[in-house]
């Protein structure tokens, strides 16, 4: 029994000493230049984390956001102009690394996606709609009939006896 726990502690000692890494940021600058990290931060509004894919790279701290925070830097640093890192960037990841990608051929299916699923949704809830609608009413006048008859059969039976 003693032996077990000591081999559970022992586990979780060493499950505790290599989570640490896991939980700590990297330290991307040492002393940023807010010019340049307002430079960052517009454009790393404008990029899409292609890891959270949710997220842009300001706010996402997976380390392929860290990475392209840094190429960023780098560039800003090599003088190239806003529009000219995001064209990198498109060129290296495609139109994807854009958080909103512009409207071509190639991204059309990003754009109308998601209005055509709303449609063929909306579509599909009508027709369903208008079924049980129709059926229900079949059922109706299919059930009144029955009832019809039961009585009109009750009241030819009373009527026969009462005779």
């Amino acid at each position: 029994m003693i032996r077990a726990r000591s081999i559970g502690a022992l586990a979780v000692a060493i499950a505790l000493a290599f989570s640490g890494p896991a939980f700590a940021q990297a330290e991307e600058v040492a002393k940023p230049d807010p010019v340049v990290e307002s430079r960052l931060k517009a454009l790393g509004e404008e990029l899409r984390c292609l890891v959270c894919q949710n997220q842009t790279i300001a706010d996402s701290s997976a380390p392929l956001a860290v990475d392209l925070r840094n190429q960023i830097r780098a560039q800003i640093a090599q003088g190239r102009s806003d529009s000219q890192i995001r064209d990198y960037m498109v060129e290296r990841y495609g139109d994807f690394v854009l958080y909103r990608p512009p409207f071509k051929a190639t991204t059309a299916l990003l754009w109308v996606g998601p209005f055509a699923l709303v449609a063929l949704g909306v579509g599909i809830f009508l027709v369903t709609v208008r079924r049980r609608r129709a059926g229900a009413t079949e059922n109706r006048e299919e059930v009144s009939a029955k009832r019809r008859d039961e009585l009109q059969k009750l009241l030819a039976d009373r009527g026969g006896d009462s005779a």
